[in-house]
């Protein structure tokens, strides 16, 4: 690897580091939630403490412990108790909050108790208690609690087809809340009467709020027959278990209520803030490139579609920097965010954000210009895997050559892990306590003097 390439590729590590580090659930939490005097500051809100009997702390998702930690550090005694769920791997040592560890992208039974005891502290709520939520990304798969008829396993199994079909996090979402009895605002209506403050860490397109971890305490806008309309989508119908299928038609017919919408007065006791998302890591990673001097471009925090189809345009854009300094002149710095999908072909093993990057890899193999290319999942998975994603360039192909690999065998098999790992471009970076989508970084040096 040439010193160049190996300099651009310190480089993107070092820009996507302050883009985690923007939305650390910490700070995210701190800049939105104070307390001064009597007076809890919630956004723009302010709430006078001392009228509540009781402070409860619930949540679920990645970031969920670690949102708690610093609730806790804001208000410390006057927490009462409660329970936060995340994912295995995420959790973080509290004082007064509980902390349950549960499966994610697949819900188990762990996340089947976790949502029953949540639920349970809700409905335990009366109308002097506040109640803070604490809602991050993966808090759907977290809290599966499955609607009156309805099983775990069947709710797994919907899962993993959804998952495998390519729908996005709102299609997901939008079934998800039609089989559940936490999702679509039905937590809201659990803690009815009591105030409640949901704090958010968005992981969706487009921050909408019913759609980060399927909206629990959020007016649902979707239907049952939207959640049916997902599943013709994909033709997907033979795959859903049957029950499942039942239950969706006798929403949609009326026999079933659908989630509480806007207009249900729970939500007039509801503060719900979204406090940290992707373009505001995509601005941090912005502000970190220019101090090092690179020409920086954000093309969007909203990118959405087929992964290789998301890939193949950046390269373009790439190739177009190299050709005619167009969008932006080199050294160059290109930015941008959101979550695409994969459609499972393959039986191998990694992620979007690793199939984002060995397709790239295959696209500017031999390129003479230095270029590096990083896409990585912000809480630090990607897939069911332990990398957080990939960062490639242009001898990755060559690499692989040499070690007998085809990297198109590997991309028909959805196996970018495996081919990564070889070639030595697999990023791993732990658990970040954070989950703000992907952020995709492109690097092209040019005679780099820095």
């Amino acid at each position: 690897m040439s010193r160049s390439i190996a300099r651009l590729r310190d480089h993107a590590f070092r820009i996507m580091d302050a883009a985690i580090s923007a939305v650390a659930p910490g700070t995210a939490v701190k800049k939105n939630l104070a307390l001064k005097g009597d007076t809890l500051h919630v956004g723009e809100y302010g709430l006078d403490i001392t009228r509540f009997k009781r402070v409860v702390v619930v949540g679920a998702g990645k970031a969920s412990a670690a949102m708690a930690r610093a609730v806790e550090e804001i208000l410390g005694d006057r927490i009462t108790g409660g329970l936060v769920v995340v994912k295995y791997g995420h959790s973080v040592d509290l004082n007064k909050v509980r902390v349950k560890e549960a499966g994610h992208p697949v819900p188990d039974k762990e996340g089947l108790k976790g949502a029953q005891e949540v639920l349970s502290i809700l409905e335990g709520c009366g109308e002097e208690d506040l109640v803070i939520s604490l809602i991050s990304g993966g808090g759907s798969a977290l809290i599966p609690l499955p609607a009156d008829g309805l099983t775990l396993e069947e709710k797994q199994e919907v899962s993993k087809v959804l998952l495998a079909c390519g729908a996005d996090i709102h299609e997901m979402n939008t079934v998800r809340k039609h089989l559940s009895r936490t999702k679509g605002g039905l937590l809201a209506k659990a803690a009815y009467p009591a105030t409640v403050v949901n704090l958010m860490l968005s992981d969706v397109v487009g921050d909408d709020t019913d759609v980060i971890a399927s909206g629990p305490f959020v007016p649902d806008r979707s239907t049952f027959s939207d959640a049916l309309k997902v599943i013709e989508k994909y033709n997907i119908e033979n795959r859903i278990p049957g029950n499942v299928m039942e239950h969706l038609g006798k929403g949609f017919s009326g026999d079933i209520p659908e989630t509480p919408g806007a207009d249900d007065p729970v939500f007039k006791r509801v503060i719900n803030l979204i406090i940290g998302s992707n373009i505001t890591a995509c601005r941090a990673a912005m502000g970190k490139a220019r101090d090092m001097g690179y020409n920086t471009i954000v093309l969007s925090s909203m990118l959405e579609g087929n992964t290789v189809d998301v890939a193949r345009i950046h390269v373009a854009i790439a190739k177009e920097v190299i050709r005619s300094s167009m969008p932006v002149g080199m050294p160059a710095c290109i930015i941008s965010g959101g979550e695409t999908t994969v459609v499972v072909k393959g039986d191998g093993l990694g992620g979007r954000n690793q199939e984002f990057a060995l397709y790239s890899a295959g696209l500017i193999s031999g390129l003479e210009e230095d270029i590096v290319i990083l896409s990585i999942g912000t809480d630090g998975t990607d897939g069911p895997t332990d990398a957080a994603g990939g960062i490639v360039d242009p001898f990755t192909e060559a690499r692989g050559r040499e070690k007998g690999l085809d990297i198109g065998h590997y991309l028909e098999a959805n196996d970018s892990y495996h081919y990564l790992s070889a070639t030595g471009d697999l990023v791993k970076t732990g658990p970040t306590l954070t989950n703000v989508m992907d952020i995709h970084l492109i690097l092209i040096g040019s005679h780099l003097k820095y």
